[in-house]
């Protein structure tokens, strides 16, 4: 039978991974052109870095969430034989599939907080171009909210097809 303490611990820290990650997608870094008259120049002023910490907080939370999956589920290859049949089936492929978004989500996560806070520091005189102030793009942080979702879903699936193939056999 599966543990109801491993099933609302990962919930909680999955839950908590996908509230980061979206926080992250609406306080990621915005720039604007600032300019300094006496000194003739232009620069990009960037604004709150919190993104960065969201971010890396909701990479965190789904680490200890999938790590806690696996040790509970023995990481599908050690222990004890599962019984073959649907649940064991159900569990191959949910392993598969929850180790998939698990990379997915922890890439846009993680690839997300590092551009974030990256802020380069043109300066540029009024008689070149505007300096192209970089940000990062819309929807990195949401994809890996999204991957943090299917993750969630998928693992408890999993760990629940695990444990009924665990205690069938």
């Amino acid at each position: 039978m599966a543990s109801k303490l491993v099933i609302a611990s990962i919930l909680i820290l999955d839950i908590i991974a996908f509230g980061l990650a979206v926080a992250a997608e609406q306080r990621r870094h915005k720039a604007h052109v600032t300019s300094d008259d006496s000194a003739d120049y232009r620069w990009c002023a960037y604004d709150s870095d919190i993104a960065t910490g969201y971010g890396l907080g909701a990479f965190f939370c789904l680490l200890v969430s999938q790590a806690i999956v696996m040790v509970a589920s023995r990481c599908f290859c050690c222990g004890k034989a599962l019984n073959p049949g649907g649940s064991r089936a159900c569990a191959v492929i949910l392993f598969i599939v929850c180790w998939l978004t698990f990379f997915i989500a922890e890439i846009c996560l993680l690839a997300g907080s590092a551009r974030n806070a990256y802020r380069p520091k043109y300066k540029q005189y009024y008689d070149d171009p505007v300096p192209a102030c970089e940000t990062l793009r819309k929807g990195v942080f949401a994809a890996g909210a999204a991957f943090t979702f299917f993750t969630a879903i998928i693992s408890q699936v999993y760990y629940i097809c695990y444990s009924r193939a665990l205690d069938s056999f």
